[in-house]
């Protein structure tokens, strides 16, 4: 079976296409730089070289091909929302012409609230305009990634904290992007399901802030506060940081609806929604070498 990603850079996409590879389906990858995925092509990837915003790129990139890993990339504009929804409109009509019968697209817990949920808010409109064009669509909405965590590592050097605009007490799936890419090799490697499904993904369990600083405390060997700042305060921090408007709007916009509810996930975890990595290994493995490195760096 021959299947095309979109984006092969990210911790999600790179780890795909190097399963897929290992597994030995056929791979095209899309990528404004052939360096940036010399490894993927290596290993036997055929790489389309441009944007996913371009017409002919997908028709290059979809022609022949049997099934599509779709990722909307994150904020990187002030017209986001728009431009994402409108890319998955171009990029589902280019799969239909090509005659792509299925596609997995990965989305997000919340993304049924629609706009209005920052980066999220764009997602139900790529759900739909696949479901629109394309048979088979398997949609994967996962909880909030472990890896976001690495945010945080300049606080965690600094202050031995990770503040957010988040109650302590507020639980959430943390999953980390390692199994969602396993998923994603699964439902796309599984010949079986048919029609327009979704499927969570919503790691071990759900964690609180409470537990996950006993948690972080345990695997960095000291000790680590939760910070419950208010938005406002979030917004500030954000905009010390360096970061965008634009992006400080979505973000604070983010904070506000999981403040409200509307990024709880709408599918219930079951059996097949939980993945094995818990966040005590994925902070013993990934957060704490990075957390030294950056104590190192700061000595």
């Amino acid at each position: 079976m021959h299947i095309v990603i979109n984006t092969p850079n990210g911790n999600i996409g790179r780890s795909l296409a190097l399963r897929l590879l290992e597994a030995g389906e056929s791979l095209t990858v899309i990528s404004r730089s052939e360096e940036k995925v010399a490894e993927v092509v290596q290993r036997g990837a055929k790489v389309v070289v441009g944007s996913t915003d371009d017409a002919a790129v997908l028709d290059r990139a979809f022609a022949g091909a049997k099934a599509i890993f779709w990722l909307t990339p994150p904020p990187a504009r002030p017209d986001f929302i728009e431009w994402s929804e409108g890319l998955a409109r171009l990029a589902a009509s280019k799969a239909k012409a090509h005659g792509v019968a299925r596609v997995v697209v990965l989305s997000s817990m919340g993304a049924q609230s629609g706009r209005g949920t920052g980066p999220v808010g764009g997602l139900l409109a790529v759900e739909e305009a696949f479901k629109a064009a394309v048979p088979d669509v398997m949609i994967l909405r996962p909880g909030y990634f472990m890896e976001n965590l690495l945010r945080a590592v300049p606080t965690l050097v600094s202050e031995g904290s990770i503040s957010l605009p988040i109650p302590a007490d507020r639980q959430q799936p943390f999953v980390a992007t390692r199994d969602i890419a396993l998923k994603a090799e699964g439902v796309l490697r599984d010949g079986t399901w048919t029609g327009h499904r979704y499927l969570g993904i919503h790691g071990p369990r759900s964690l609180t802030y409470t537990e996950v600083e006993k948690l972080l405390s345990e695997a960095l060997g000291r000790p680590v506060r939760y910070v419950q700042v208010s938005l406002s305060d979030a917004r500030k921090g954000m905009q010390g940081a360096g970061l965008p408007g634009f992006l400080v709007e979505l973000l604070s916009e983010m904070y506000q609806s999981a403040l409200e509810g509307r990024l709880d996930p709408a599918e219930p975890r079951t059996v097949e929604t939980t993945t094995p990595t818990t966040l005590a290994q994925w902070a013993k493995e990934v957060l704490a070498p990075e957390v030294a490195r950056a104590r190192a760096s700061a000595a």
